[in-house]
């Protein structure tokens, strides 16, 4: 019977301007393991970035209903219980049929702990 053991992964993170010297130091020691990442990449902030403000156009108060309902793995029945209202309506919130009012964004975020202003 053969029995392989896989090492775990060793991490070592050296920053500025390191000798080439401590670096072949450990490709000696842990061979073709040793990766050398050049930090340089430049950074930017997301809240910044292009991507980020398409999203955020798109974001909607039915689709952030939606999502935080299945964040929470709920049922459309199961939110409309704890609201005191039907699935349907619920629908049509998630769908934008009709508006949530400023009573049921506060329930909202007493149940998913985030921000009334997300719902409306």
């Amino acid at each position: 019977m053969l029995v392989a053991v896989k090492r775990p992964p060793t991490e070592f993170v050296m920053q500025g301007n390191v000798p080439e010297k401590y670096i072949n130091l450990l490709k000696k020691d842990y061979g073709s393991g040793v990766t050398v990442k050049n930090d340089d990449d430049e950074y930017e902030i997301a809240t910044e970035a292009a991507w980020y403000k398409e999203l955020k156009a798109k974001e909607t108060p039915g689709g952030n209903l939606r999502f935080y309902r299945r964040l929470h793995k709920m049922t459309q029945p199961q939110l409309g219980a704890l609201l005191e209202v039907s699935k349907q309506k619920i629908s049509n919130m998630e769908n934008g049929i009709i508006p949530i009012s400023r009573q049921t964004a506060l329930k909202l975020e007493k149940i998913f702990k985030v921000r009334a202003g997300r719902f409306i």
